[in-house]
């Protein structure tokens, strides 16, 4: 529910706040007062496209600021969380706030948070309906008004489960597209992963082998010089020149002289005896390489071969030595997957087929519900035609039924609301058809044929009555408070039937002084109400019997 409305430098209103009631509220006053201008300032908070023009005469900055308030359960409380504007909780007010600067720039605020204009209208469309003579949503948007027969029919719930089951039925569709298009490229490479796993396996490469291989290649290449190198040091360390030999005539000597060296040689002992000891391990180290390492010509051949094997199937792959192992375990899953797709396919195929049946069973019904409920509506919208002077008019929902397979998340059926203006006339889109009072009845009867389920916003009717008056403008109001008691309905009339149905009464007027013009609205009580009536009623002379008339419609209304 619209709780305020504040404006700065708008159009003729220079500075204005406004507090706004639950149920009808009428705003009346005088031809170009100014009472289109309100509309314009809430339809910009709510995210109308701005424009320069709007901004006041003279300023460089025009705003507006709506408060709303919230019910937990309000379908905008969707909107606010998904947009992270919630902090978590549900939201119990809601301030909008928009600027529009003289240059023709705009700023759009949710709760003091900076937000796209795009996002303002989303939200304002949830929280405000205008129905005016030249435009109403409801009656001209395809989406609008398959949501609206929804509602009236009660599937609200469905059809968002079958949102659900339609896209399970995407994902299992895309699923199978994806495989059998991966299952042909596979297919189509039988042959080449057929001959390059056997090549693989005939070679069995192992992690780390190359490196193996390369220093054994490295050693066998110098294997003849090294086996030289390895006996001259044996020559070294043997025979009577070695260094053993020297070794073993010092620590004889030194032993010899131990006794009498009161313990001053034990360290050159000790030391020596160390020495001996790996100078033999040295030997026999030198020994045991020489006897290791031979020259074997046969043996090179094969490692090259092996060596030269891996590096070129390694390039040929575009890949590692190492990675050929890894490669021959990913080349033998796909072509088993090749093997045992037809059972993968098959898996799909169900899936795909059993998305289908459960799509298919819930469109139907849904559309089958909505077909029902829509002749119901038919029937309870063209009972409100006549009273509101649309008697030779005709109100009718055209379903469309499109095959299952082009379905949408929605479902089925294609909506659309249609009306024929006088008898004969072929039914065409009512924003075509009807003129600018046309509409909004239709409008009119449209949402009071719906008001069972409620509206929960702000719906705002401009000059529904026009071109009416007496005995229609009557049942306008009559309608007009009905559809009142579920929310809150914002009139601009110029009907003295349609204000005293009123439970609460603006006027607008606009006044100036120094060639300065500003429009003002005030909240009218008891006689200001009844002066305001019986003006609308009698013009500007204002006689005793307007009063008394207008007393009688408060009375009723």
């Amino acid at each position: 529910m619209l709780v305020s409305l504040s404006i700065r430098d708008i159009v003729l209103i220079d500075r204005l706040d406004l507090e706004w009631q639950p149920s009808l509220c009428t705003l009346t006053g005088e031809t170009g007062a100014g009472k289109s201008i309100l509309l314009d300032a809430l339809g910009l908070a709510t995210g109308a496209r701005g424009d320069a023009g709007l901004v006041r005469q003279g300023c460089a900055q025009g705003s507006v600021t709506a408060l709303f308030q919230l019910s937990e359960n309000h379908p905008i409380q969707t909107i606010l969380n998904e947009n992270g504007l919630d902090e978590g909780s549900p939201v119990s007010e809601l301030i909008l706030r928009r600027q529009q600067s003289a240059d023709g720039r705009s700023r759009a605020f949710c709760n003091d948070q900076p937000i796209g204009v795009n996002l303002l209208k989303q939200i304002g469309s949830a929280l405000v309906e205008i129905h005016g003579q030249n435009e109403s949503q409801a009656l001209t948007d395809a989406a609008t008004q398959r949501q609206l027969l929804d509602g009236f029919a009660g599937l609200a719930d469905a059809v968002k489960e079958l949102g659900v089951l339609y896209a399970a039925r995407h994902e299992a569709r895309a699923a199978l597209a994806a495989y059998r298009a991966e299952l042909a490229k596979a297919s189509a490479d039988t042959e080449f992963l057929t001959h390059a796993i056997a090549e693989l396996q005939e070679l069995s490469p192992k992690v780390g082998e190359e490196v193996a291989l390369a220093d054994e290649r490295l050693l066998l290449m110098n294997a003849e010089k090294i086996i030289g190198d390895l006996r001259e040091a044996e020559g070294f360390l043997q025979g009577e020149g070695s260094i053993e030999t020297a070794l073993n005539g010092a620590l004889r000597r030194l032993e010899k002289a131990a006794p009498e060296a009161a313990g001053q040689l034990d360290d050159a002992i000790s030391a020596i005896d160390r020495a001996l000891i790996e100078a033999g391990e040295a030997r026999i180290a030198v020994s045991d390489a020489a006897a290791r390492i031979t020259n074997n010509p046969a043996r090179l051949e094969e490692v090259e071969g092996r060596l030269f094997a891996l590096r070129g199937l390694a390039r040929k792959h575009d890949t590692t030595c190492d990675g050929l192992h890894n490669l021959l375990l990913e080349m033998d899953e796909k072509l088993s997957a090749i093997h045992g797709g037809n059972d993968r396919m098959a898996e799909l195929e169900k899936a795909v087929k059993d998305c289908d049946a459960a799509y298919e069973e819930s469109a139907m019904a849904i559309s089958e519900a909505r077909h029902a409920a829509a002749a119901r509506l038919d029937d309870m919208v063209n009972q409100e035609l006549q009273p509101l002077k649309l008697d030779g008019g005709k109100f009718s929902t055209l379903m469309e039924r499109v095959a299952l397979e082009d379905g949408a998340a929605h479902g089925i059926d294609k909506i659309s609301f249609v009306a024929s203006t006088n008898p004969g006339m072929a039914p065409g889109p009512i924003a075509k058809i009807a003129s600018g009072g046309e509409l909004a009845r239709f409008m009119l009867a449209l949402k009071v044929s719906l008001a069972a389920e409620g509206h929960g916003g702000t719906l705002i009717f401009d000059e529904v009555d026009a071109g009416v008056g007496g005995a229609v403008a009557e049942a306008v109001g009559t309608r007009l408070r009905r559809l009142a008691q579920n929310g809150q309905i914002l009139v601009v009339t110029h009907s003295p039937q349609v204000a005293a149905r009123g439970d609460h009464h603006w006027q607008v007027s606009k006044s100036g002084e120094n060639g300065s013009v500003s429009t003002n609205v005030v909240p009218l009580l008891d006689n200001a109400r009844l002066e305001e009536v019986a003006r609308m009623l009698s013009g500007a002379n204002i006689t005793d019997e307007a009063r008394a008339a207008a007393q009688r419609l408060l009375e009723v209304g």
